[in-house]
């Protein structure tokens, strides 16, 4: 029986292995291992792809999150709108300054938060909004990102899923005040640990995040905020430096897997409601997939006949973040975000990574063509 990883890591490796070895030499014959001029190499790199200033490396996706909200001076009183469906630092890093999640559905074809939906939960008291750009697609505020600041919350983008992905031309972190991006190694540009980075066009923040994420010091030992450890490790940058050259390569690859499916699973005549639907695109080019997402009500069936053919699935994300226990005092209920609950119990992400095999592909629809000729 065949063995088809929902991501393989290793196969990647092969493309820059060589070239990582000597980085990482490099770095410890440094002995500069936080920080320091390979990190501020790797910040320019990617600044300058994303045609932006150079970015704020910082010690993970979450942290990229967090450090973002404290420099918005998010706290107590503050109320941050957030979609009902994601992973919890979304939720959680806004829990932790002590400000108030306040939870939104979401569009049953993007999985991601629109205007209409984020309008109504504005109040006096919404300091920001956090569209996720859930699986690779940039989530679309409309006329909320044309705004000037000073009619709006701060809208921090959470890219954790989606360097690279565009909207209206442009990439993340030119619609916000800030975006947010993860370099967590399952990513599209993944590290060989934890790593994260904030980034946009508002240099005062910037500036002000640098300074967060060394405890609020400048110089060393004088500290005029209170920050924390959010520090990019030299290993990490060299790794993602490399990394970044193969980026845009790696997402036309996963565009083309998508494709592939897309068409696979229409000729096999499975796209329906009562069978499965394909992710929905609204520029297909603009689209990362960091994960393929199918929805099916046969999910959790549908999971374990792949499990038992070697074919790897995941699932993100089984529960919706308002029915967490931990939220419990914010007193949502089960039903209130029906479409994020739906969601919650019928999406599965199929293998989808740039190095899978015509072999392994045609396998994976095969075993769902299966599936589906026995079991729905």
């Amino acid at each position: 029986m065949r063995s088809i990883p929902i991501l393989d890591l290793k196969a990647q490796l092969a493309s820059y292995r060589e070239r990582a070895l000597q980085a990482m030499t490099e770095v410890m014959d440094s002995q500069y291992f936080i920080l320091g001029p390979k990190v501020a190499a790797f910040e320019s790199a990617l600044g300058e792809w994303l045609d932006l200033p150079p970015v704020i490396g910082v010690s993970s996706g979450t942290d990229a999150l967090l450090v973002a909200l404290m420099a918005l001076d998010i706290g107590p009183g503050d109320e941050v709108i957030i979609p009902a469906k994601s992973f919890f630092a979304t939720a959680g890093v806004v829990a932790r300054l002590g400000a108030t999640p306040v939870f939104v559905d979401i569009d049953p074809q993007t999985f991601n938060v629109t205007e209409e939906l984020v309008r109504p939960a504005i109040t006096e008291r919404t300091k920001a909004i956090i569209p996720v750009h859930l699986f690779g697609q940039s989530a679309d505020l409309g006329s909320l990102y044309d705004l000037p600041q000073d009619q709006r919350p701060a809208i921090i983008e959470d890219a954790a899923q989606a360097l690279g992905a565009q909207l209206r031309g442009k990439h993340t972190g030119h619609l916000g005040d800030l975006c947010c991006t993860s370099f967590f190694p399952s990513k599209n540009l993944g590290g060989f640990g934890d790593g994260g980075a904030v980034y946009g066009s508002d240099e005062t923040l910037l500036e002000k995040m640098k300074i967060l994420r060394v405890h609020g010091s400048k110089p060393k030992y004088h500290h005029h905020l209170v920050g924390g450890n959010f520090r990019l490790d030299a290993l990490q940058a060299v790794i993602l430096h490399i990394k970044l050259e193969f980026l845009d390569q790696w997402a036309q690859q996963r565009r083309t897997n998508a494709g592939r499916y897309n068409q696979a699973f229409a000729q096999l005549d499975l796209i329906a409601e009562d069978k499965l639907l394909t992710p929905f695109a609204r520029n297909h080019e603009e689209h990362v997939y960091n994960q393929y997402v199918i929805r099916t009500p046969h999910r959790d069936a549908l999971k374990d006949f792949l499990k038992d053919r070697g074919v790897g699935t995941m699932i993100y994300y089984p529960s919706p973040l308002h029915t967490q226990p931990c939220f419990k005092n914010l007193n949502y209920q089960a039903g209130d975000f029906p479409v994020a609950e739906l969601a919650c119990k019928e999406v599965l992400a199929l293998p989808v990574y740039p190095e899978l095999s015509d072999e392994d592909f045609n396998y994976v629809v095969d075993s769902v063509e299966a599936f589906f000729k026995t079991h729905a």
